[in-house]
């Protein structure tokens, strides 16, 4: 058998490529652009309206470091007379953000994309680069509040996420692995997923639209180009996306960012009953029919829930009108009611269906506000509570809800410090609280977690 020479070959090679080069730009152009005459199904004129709203979000957060742990020691460096100036180190981390009103530069992204972060920059969709303030955030729900200055900003419509159905079509817009601006497509493959031990009150949308590292804080939207969830975790051994994303529905985020608008921080209410999941043997042993529902175990005295006549046993069915399936779903249900505001319960006692009213109580309306006390508080609540410490019970000065970047949060206050003392002064109370302070903030000392902390003036 002969072989051909080369240069024989070399033509039909060539032809060969020209053939694989030219076939893809043939087989594009021969695509049809619709069908029966009607076009066919595209989001890209969706997304044109919904991009503008999506931004990316970056932060800086730097940490003083001793290179060597023996240049910790005071003693240490002023005995081999070393300044021992601590070097700084930069972290930075990079997550996504939307747009929700576009006059006052509201900016909705995850609270662990900014925490601890002492610069916050968003770049928007047009390239620009601004930076951003902290207006508060939330880490029971993972949600956090920004404000830009620009102009021309294009805010992502909100929808009722309550419509939501399994099996809708999902949109998620973000910047994973730092790639801005990338959006991917799935299905909402389940509501209201609770007790994933992901954030302190849960109520995701799942879907398979793929969430990956750099997606937190941006859109899922609907097909409308609507915003129905915020995503915000990945379920993934590896840490990768494998199908399994969550969000957070907007108008459970709807109440978080309403309060943190009106008070730098969401105010929580306290109803004072502890419940558990309705199981199998639970319903056998209660003689009902029900699946779902969460069975009240114990009810704190003199709370609200025992003033709106909830006992141990009952088991809730509904929430202002809204079915209770687990007791973390009434939980999260009860987290997110403003303090003060009236609930409704529909429980069963005993075979019996009972309409119990009651109001979810504010833990701070006692508490004044700062700048009542000193100008250097502002931005705090401040009140008196009962402690109960080794020499019994007495009256304690705590740290309600403030808004990051007030003076009171510069003067390194947190929310739940107790002010134990002020300026040398012991603190027993609001009135000598106010006495202490008379000249400003030199000193405060406050008990933290269990650790004393003293506070000097910057």
């Amino acid at each position: 058998m002969e072989y051909p020479k080369h240069r024989n070959a070399l033509p039909g090679a060539l032809l060969l490529t020209l053939c694989l080069l030219t076939a893809p730009s043939l087989a594009a152009a021969s695509l049809p652009v619709a069908v029966d005459g009607k076009p066919l199904p595209s989001l890209a004129p969706m997304l044109e309206r919904v991009m503008p709203g999506v931004v990316n979000v970056s932060t800086l957060t730097r940490r003083k470091l001793d290179n060597i742990p023996l240049l910790r020691d005071p003693f240490f460096r002023r005995f081999f007379q070393i300044p021992g100036q601590p070097q700084e180190q930069d972290s930075q981390s990079l997550g996504s953000g939307i747009v929700v009103d576009a006059k006052r530069g509201i900016v909705v992204t995850n609270h662990h994309v900014v925490q601890g972060a002492d610069e916050i920059r968003v770049t928007l969709h047009d390239g620009r680069r601004v930076d951003a303030k902290l207006i508060g955030s939330d880490p029971e729900t993972d949600i956090a509040v920004l404000q830009v200055q620009a102009h021309d900003l294009k805010a992502v419509p909100l929808a009722d996420s309550d419509n939501l159905k399994v099996g809708d079509f999902v949109v998620a817009i973000g910047s994973p692995f730092g790639l801005a601006q990338t959006v991917t497509s799935g299905i909402v493959s389940a509501l209201g997923r609770t007790g994933l031990g992901i954030e302190g009150y849960e109520n995701f949308i799942q879907t398979d639209a793929s969430i990956n590292p750099g997606n937190s804080g941006g859109p899922l939207v609907n097909l409308n180009g609507e915003l129905v969830g915020i995503n915000t975790a990945i379920l993934a051994p590896g840490g990768g996306n494998v199908g399994i994303g969550f969000a957070i529905p907007t108008n459970m985020a709807r109440s978080v960012i309403d309060q943190i608008l009106e008070y730098g921080s969401v105010r929580r209410g306290l109803f004072g009953a502890a419940a558990q999941d309705l199981t199998p043997e639970l319903a056998d042993a209660m003689g009902t029919p029900e699946r779902r529902g969460a069975v009240i175990s114990s009810v704190e005295p003199d709370s609200a829930a025992e003033h709106a006549g909830l006992r141990p046993g009952d088991l809730v069915l509904a929430l202002d009108g809204q079915p209770v399936s687990s007791a973390s779903g009434l939980r999260t249900r009860i987290g997110l009611v403003r303090a003060g505001s009236a609930v409704q319960l529909t429980v069963l006692r005993k075979g019996q269906k009972l309409t119990l009213k009651g109001k979810v109580e504010d833990p701070y309306a006692d508490f004044v506000h700062g700048e009542q006390i000193n100008p250097a508080l502002e931005g705090a609540l401040i009140g008196e509570r009962q402690s109960v410490s080794r020499h019994g019970h007495q009256r304690v000065v705590q740290v309600g809800p403030l808004r990051p970047g007030s003076p009171a949060w510069l003067a390194g206050l947190r929310e739940d410090d107790l002010i134990l003392g002020a300026n040398g002064y012991e603190i027993h109370s609001l009135g000598n609280l106010r006495q202490a302070l008379r000249s400003g903030i030199d000193s405060l000392q406050v008990l933290r977690d269990d650790q004393l902390l003293l506070l000097a003036r910057r």
